[in-house]
């Protein structure tokens, strides 16, 4: 029987101590620092709101988060393609980012960059690779989720 959903399912709790404050003290009063934990996985995320909406710079925040789930959804997708393919990778690397456009209105994301490099066994083809990175985006659960433009540069480096 194959399943044709999954389900996930996370948990947030805010405060996370007692000198959190409340929101009864305005904008300014409260702590924006808050755990984030997945049943059945150990350990939780220590969250928190960008630096510039008055949130802890040690802590990671939902932009950074969406970004890297773009990202890892994005290296889990194009490893699948290349072992499927009889492609040997034997690394991979990525920087992504985007922008907050607060200017928006609403207020949102741009687009989200993928600046991937990609290492093969030598003789590898670039083509392929670069195909393979095509067809990893189309198939990006994350990407194909979003609301906005996720875009790939991709480098190939044989090994």
């Amino acid at each position: 029987m194959t399943t044709t959903q999954h389900e996930y399912e996370t948990r947030l709790s805010w405060p996370v101590s007692s000198d959190a404050g409340s929101t009864g003290g305005g904008v300014r009063g409260y702590s924006r620092d808050h755990e984030v934990t997945v049943p059945g996985v150990e350990g939780s995320l220590a969250m928190t709101a960008d630096p510039a909406f008055r949130g802890d710079a040690s802590r990671l925040n939902p932009e950074q988060m969406l970004v890297a789930a773009a990202s890892s959804c994005q290296m889990l997708s194009f490893l699948g393609a290349a072992a499927r393919a009889g492609v040997d990778v034997v690394g991979y690397a990525d920087t992504a980012a985007s922008r907050l456009l607060l200017q928006e209105a609403p207020a949102r994301l741009d687009t989200l960059r993928l600046d991937i490099t990609v290492q093969v066994a030598a003789g590898t083809e670039e083509g392929v690779v670069q195909d393979l990175a095509r067809q990893a985006h189309e198939q990006c659960f994350i990407a194909n989720s979003l609301a906005i433009p996720v875009e790939l540069t991709v480098t190939v480096d044989p090994v």
